[in-house]
């Protein structure tokens, strides 16, 4: 079965760049090859990680959901909208070399869903047997983890930046994870975007306040700043820039 880590975080934080990271450096440990799902709804995974997605998941599940519907069925004669459904999800499986990448896409719309992400739960349920690790990044509100459409998780991993209201939020989310009976056997902070990659006084008591456990702290660095803006893969930042540096030494203590 494949360790599920999950990472999670309010908008802005940076966490998708970080779990790109993480995947990159998990796959040259040689713990590939890796699922990396990107589990926002506001997806970019793919450009940290330097890969081109054409089919979402969400995009197949809306097809399905309204086939019965449309005027034109895109389901083949003969064929049941389950195979049709494992058929399409292997569409939307981006492979690279020593990891695979699904994203979700876009949440559900109106209708009943309950059939199609029934599929999808029983399709990932196969690939954990498959995979030696599921990345995924979520919303802050995990809710694919939530509803049980992915696989609950083993390692989360909650991202903020470097404020009070940014722990806060993560603090929120820690709270979440334990009211929907989630039990991971790791979670803890990653402070991201911090000035010389140090935390004040005031941040180091709001992480206390909130009960959450410091994994460790990523310096604010202009050259991921400057790499989002031309459209580059953020994996592709030197091996000796901080931001990568912090993140490795991060995902090392974890001894995943």
């Amino acid at each position: 079965m494949a360790h599920v880590i999950a990472v999670a975080g309010k908008g802005g934080v940076g966490k998708t760049t970080l779990c790109g990271m993480m995947i990159q450096y998990l796959c040259e440990k040689g713990k590939g090859p890796i699922l990396a799902v990107d589990a926002d709804a506001n997806s970019n995974l793919n450009e940290v990680l330097g890969v081109q997605v054409e089919t979402t998941l969400g995009d197949i599940r809306e097809e399905i959901a309204r086939a019965e519907l449309a005027k034109e069925n895109p389901i083949p004669a003969g064929m049941s909208k389950a195979d049709y459904a494992e058929l399409r999800f292997e569409d939307a499986l981006v492979e690279d070399d020593d990891f695979d990448l699904l994203v979700m896409g876009r949440t559900q719309g109106k209708g009943c869903y309950c059939f199609v992400n029934g599929l999808l739960q029983t399709q990932l349920a196969k690939y954990q047997n498959s995979y030696p690790y599921f990345v995924v990044d979520n919303e802050a509100g995990m809710e694919h983890i939530s509803r049980g459409v992915l696989p609950t998780m083993q390692t989360c991993i909650l991202v903020s930046d470097c404020s009070r209201r940014g722990i806060q939020a993560v603090g929120r989310i820690a709270r979440l994870v334990e009211e929907c009976g989630m039990k991971p056997r790791t979670m803890g902070l990653i402070v991201n975007r911090a000035p010389g990659g140090v935390l004040n006084d005031g941040i180091k008591e709001e992480i206390q306040i909130q009960g959450l456990r410091l994994l460790g702290v990523v310096p604010q660095d202009e050259m991921v700043y400057e790499y989002d803006c031309e459209g580059r893969a953020t994996v592709s930042l030197p091996e000796d820039n901080p931001v990568k540096k912090a993140l490795r030494s991060i995902v090392d203590s974890l001894e995943l």
